[in-house]
């Protein structure tokens, strides 16, 4: 249903409740964002205190990375498993637990003996900790989108989601500022000795603390009334999932597939595109991708603000148009100078900020009784395949031709431009109401 004609009366505005429910989310996503980004950032000091000393150097960058890649190919697992207790027993219980886990998983990290001390026993424990992130983030994201939809009203449902969103991707800025400042402040020989820790450690603290934070929050009024009512699923939710809402969970994994394009390629790629490509010190590349992905930050919530008033057909439409421009604008236009550099990766920044208005679709494509898990499992198998195949084929593909990861970015806007028009056809019978608007009418009919 379009957001025109979802509701005739004048949704209220966000209360303070609301407010504080949206920043305790975006700051425990925020968190676990950082945690679960921060070992890319230490890779090379990891993978040679984990691994033998006789390694060569390039088997244990390819076996840290491997580690590191863990983390994502047990996402749909963890998130399944934790969407399913979402819709049985409830959001809160889950938000909370989810980054319990990535906290003690990454306090974990922090304290982990090395190669010299366990032997192989070492990276055996990495995998270990790592596998728990990886549960743990792939029921952090759809959970959350699930509970701030839950709470706010209908035609606030795009710009909570956005602004979780943002909350996110702050959590990559603050991943990529503390390691700057780490290897800023100490030396390479103290931050192999013991410095590496150090973010490791300020995560699990801070993951901690939003774990207390987030006692404060309160189960959705959806799931509590279809608790009230017993009127919660009764089978397994990805059985009902799979056979009831096969156009939900396509269009939802197309959706993913163009977030994680769009975050994976101008976000943690584009820093080692603009050394190797492009001519800039390692230095310049950091701080131009520090600057985009602020502005992105900015880009997803106006995104999720924007698509509530346009509805999702009309805002993928021009949104991917003006994606399309800003990316293949930015990696032509990028070598010319560092202040054209700065300045196109802001407005791409913006631009990219349309994956904001994603999880709109996302939580009205399935009803309240399987919504967690419809959103877990098309989000994270989507992020695990084509989250996982981008880098890959960007890579191959850039020896054949050096503007690939425009080329590729021009596919993701032209892909966002079709679903754009499939909503605008065929809105109404893909997206449901989702807020509290979709308890007050579930009330209705029942009385």
């Amino acid at each position: 249903m379009s957001p025109t004609t979802a509701s005739p009366a004048t949704p209220r505005r966000l209360t303070s409740q609301d407010f504080r429910t949206l920043g305790l989310s975006a700051l425990g996503g925020a968190l676990e964002f950082y945690d679960f980004i921060i070992f890319v950032f230490f890779a090379t000091v990891i993978g040679g205190l984990f691994f033998p000393p006789d390694m060569p150097d390039w088997l244990k960058l390819i076996q840290t990375f491997g580690i590191f890649a863990a983390g994502y190919l047990v996402r749909p697992i963890g998130g399944i498993v934790l969407a399913h207790f979402g819709d049985k027993f409830g959001r809160k219980r889950v938000f909370a637990f989810s980054i319990l886990l990535m906290a003690l998983s990454t306090l974990g990290m922090a304290a982990m003996p090395t190669y010299a001390s366990i032997g192989i026993a070492a990276p055996v424990l990495l995998i270990l900790m790592r596998i728990l992130q990886g549960a743990a983030i792939g029921g952090e994201v759809p959970g959350a989108w699930t509970f701030v939809a839950e709470h706010v009203p209908f035609r606030r449902v795009g710009f909570a989601c956005g602004f979780l969103c943002s909350g996110l991707t702050l959590g990559i800025l603050l991943g990529s500022f503390i390691a700057t400042i780490i290897n800023s402040v100490f030396t390479p020989e103290d931050v192999a000795a013991y410095a590496w820790r150090i973010p490791f450690f300020l995560g699990g603290i801070f993951g901690l603390v939003a774990v207390y934070l987030r006692r404060w929050l309160q189960e959705t009024p959806i799931f509590a009334e279809m608790k009230e009512s017993r009127s919660l699923t009764h089978e397994l939710p990805l059985k009902a999932v799979l056979r009831d809402y096969p156009r939900g969970v396509i269009i939802s994994m197309l959706l993913t597939w163009i977030l994680s394009a769009g975050i994976v390629v101008t976000t943690l790629m584009t820093a080692t595109f603009l050394q190797k490509l492009y001519g800039y010190t390692a230095q310049q590349s950091l701080a131009a991708t520090s600057f985009g992905t602020l502005f992105l930050i900015f880009g997803t919530a106006a995104a999720g603000a924007i698509i509530d008033r346009t509805g999702s057909g009309k805002f993928f439409v021009f949104s991917s148009i003006f994606f399309a421009a800003a990316t293949f604008a930015f990696y032509t236009y990028s070598a010319v100078s560092l202040t054209v550099l700065f300045v196109l990766y802001a407005i791409m920044g913006l631009a990219v900020g349309m994956v904001g208005g994603v999880p709109y679709v996302m939580v009205r494509a399935f009803p309240a009784r399987v919504r967690f898990t419809g959103l877990s499992f098309s989000y994270n198998v989507s992020y695990a395949i084509f989250g996982g195949l981008t880098p890959l084929a960007v890579a191959s593909l850039l020896p054949v031709n050096p503007m690939a990861h425009a080329y590729y970015l021009l596919f993701i806007a032209a892909l966002a431009f079709v679903l754009g028009l499939y909503l605008m056809a065929k809105g109404d019978s893909v997206e449901a109401e989702v807020g509290i608007e979709e308890l007050t009418d579930r009330l209705a009919q029942k009385a």
